[in-house]
């Protein structure tokens, strides 16, 4: 039993996904496969069910889960302990689970951590809520950034910020003219908005806050991508969609303007800790959020 077929297992068991596995793992998804079937003979069990349309976990799948991940935080700590920086003092590694939209406001988060806390490295991970949330808890992340979350099994909960949200438009449509955009006047517009299963908090809040303006928007095609969506924008005809503002402030696209909404649309974003973290382990990160919270 190896190292890597332990990651890769985890990887394919967070996702049932192979080929999503892959790609976070970024390698091939043939390796995937292979390392995990050899993995399955060392063990002499099937640890997924697979089909031509799904992959789950069997029950010995799922009782190698946990400790799969325990095997891999235990590496991780062993690694840590003889890590050393360039100057010969110790390198602490910070495992922090992203958030898609954070934009800018992760860049100052990092900057303020690396300000007050200059031997720390931050190592980036990003996954799905529901995998963030369980790798914080396993102990595989030290802290995860997550929205429209109110509990989590084995995790507290902190908030860090509001982040509003912005619509974006056509720059040639009338609407995109004021500096605030009504939400009642985009009840014409067709909405292009990613589907309930991936991101609820999102959907739910962007479509409660229509239906208390006085409309359901009707909903356009959504691309895979927020960059083919604001395409989409952009060519024409008329729609819209919404993104955080931090992230709309990295972002450059002339055809299309971002706009603030009356009322507004405001989303908490959390920090996610195991529910055992010390102060000492938090208290920098909360600094450096609340640092980065100011716009």
């Amino acid at each position: 039993m190896e190292l890597r077929q332990l990651e890769y297992f985890v990887a394919v068991a967070e996702g049932l996904h192979f080929g999503r596995a892959a790609e976070r793992l970024s390698i091939g998804q043939p390796a995937v496969s292979q390392q995990v079937a050899r993995l399955e003979r060392e063990l002499g069990v099937s640890l997924f069910d697979r089909s031509a349309r799904s992959v789950r976990l069997t029950a010995e799948g799922s009782r190698l889960l946990p400790e799969a991940r325990a095997v891999l935080v235990a590496a991780d700590r062993a690694r840590l302990a003889v890590a050393v920086s360039p100057g010969g003092t110790a390198t602490r590694i910070l495992r922090l689970g992203s958030s898609t939209g954070l934009g800018d406001r992760l860049t100052r988060v990092l900057q303020a951590l690396r300000a007050t806390q200059p031997e720390t490295e931050t190592d980036l991970v990003s996954a799905p809520t529901r995998v963030r949330l369980e790798r914080v808890a396993s102990g595989q992340l030290d802290a995860a950034f997550v929205r429209g979350v109110v509990t989590a099994a084995g995790v507290e909960l902190i908030e860090v910020w509001q982040d509003r949200l912005v619509v974006a438009l056509p720059a040639t449509h009338e609407l995109a003219g004021p500096s605030v955009v009504p939400l009642a006047a985009l009840a014409e517009l067709p909405l292009r908005i990613v589907s309930h299963r991936l991101n609820p908090p999102l959907v739910d809040l962007v479509m409660g806050a229509c239906a208390a303006a006085g409309f359901t928007p009707t909903l356009g095609a959504h691309p895979d991508t927020l960059e083919n969506a604001l395409a989409a924008i952009a060519a024409g005809p008329a729609s819209w969609t919404v993104l955080y503002e931090a992230h709309a402030r990295t972002l450059r696209v002339p055809e299309v303007l971002f706009r603030p909404t009356d009322p507004e649309l405001v989303m908490p974003t959390a920090l996610a800790v195991r529910e055992d973290a010390t102060s000492r382990m938090v208290a920098p990160l909360i600094r450096a959020c609340a640092a980065a919270a100011h716009d």
